[in-house]
């Protein structure tokens, strides 16, 4: 189990059954479905099952993705891990959060953590991220935590094109 992490505004834990509302909530915003992908998560129900898989992956990956919670409260206001692919030779960093709370830092201060938590803690070097080349705030996030380009791939069920970073490029 993961020790929360704290930055200064912003403190990262593992989800929860307790999340579930803010998975529905998040995966439903307009810029989550154009950006990351409809996951047809419409009822608490849906995301009750999507959130098992992330508390699962704790378990079998030793990470994953993690609730980032405003300060001293208990607003989850997005999530930011690392995601264990079986088309990806590395894990990758993603990222979303609700849009009341997109372009004020949360995002990077978040990820920053996370990429620090897997180096020291996990021993993971490798990180790559994933992003549709249309999504050009976090493409600029994944170069501000240090990745660079490596490569356009194909993505997904419908072969979605899709831009591969890694922190270690070849």
């Amino acid at each position: 189990m993961m020790t929360p992490l704290k930055t200064e505004r912003l403190t990262i834990r593992e989800f929860t059954h307790n999340d579930v509302e803010f998975h529905l909530i998040l995966m439903n915003t307009p810029l989550y479905i154009q950006n990351i992908g409809d996951r047809s998560i419409r009822t608490i129900v849906d995301a009750d099952a999507y959130s098992r898989k992330i508390i699962a992956s704790y378990k079998s990956n030793g990470y994953g993705q993690y609730a980032v919670v405003l300060g001293n409260t208990e607003t989850v206001i997005g999530m930011s891990g690392l995601i264990r692919r079986d088309n990806l030779p590395h894990p990758d960093i993603g990222f979303g959060f609700l849009p009341e709370y997109m372009g004020k830092g949360y995002a990077l201060e978040a990820s920053q953590a996370v990429l620090k938590y897997a180096k020291n803690e996990l021993k993971l070097h490798q990180i790559l991220g994933i992003t549709n080349p249309e999504n050009k705030p976090s493409i600029n996030l994944l170069k501000k935590l240090g990745l660079v380009f490596e490569k356009a791939i194909t993505w997904g069920e419908e072969s979605e094109p899709a831009l591969l970073l890694s922190n270690q490029p070849h």
